[in-house]
């Protein structure tokens, strides 16, 4: 036989040896299971005791920043409906209702400002058009 393997089977028999040792003489020395697991019962019950009012606190918390969130959008839709109600007054007040956007006025303008434009030119070039046509 080799030594490599003959080696490395003594090596592994050393190292599990006390693995199983101290399985044995750990369950010698512990406390009871029944008195263990009590008591791990009533440190989890407190420790859920604690969770739960850590979560209440927590929901009042994110209930309060949410009404506050709430008011703080209200109170802009409540301005915000104010304004629309005064624009509203104000459109009705008005004698005559706009018949024209500000957009369209400024095309009517500009329309009106080329056709006086062409009218005054056809005026003012109109009595002298026979002396200046091409001559071919």
């Amino acid at each position: 036989m080799r030594k490599g393997p003959l080696c490395l089977m003594w090596v592994t028999l050393t190292i599990m040896a006390p693995a199983h040792g101290e399985e044995t003489t750990e369950s010698g020395s512990s406390t009871p299971l029944s008195l263990s697991a009590g008591s791990q019962i009533t440190e989890l019950q407190q420790r859920l005791k604690a969770s739960e009012q850590q979560r209440e606190e927590l929901n009042k918390q994110l209930q309060n920043a949410d009404n506050t969130r709430e008011s703080a959008l209200l109170a802009r839709l409540r301005q915000e409906n104010q304004r629309l109600k005064l624009q509203l007054k104000e459109a009705q007040a008005s004698p005559l209702p706009r018949l024209l956007t500000e957009q369209q006025q400024w095309f009517v303008t500009g329309a009106g400002v080329a056709l006086l434009a062409l009218l005054c030119g056809i005026f003012a070039s109109g009595a002298s058009r026979k002396r200046r046509q091409w001559l071919n």
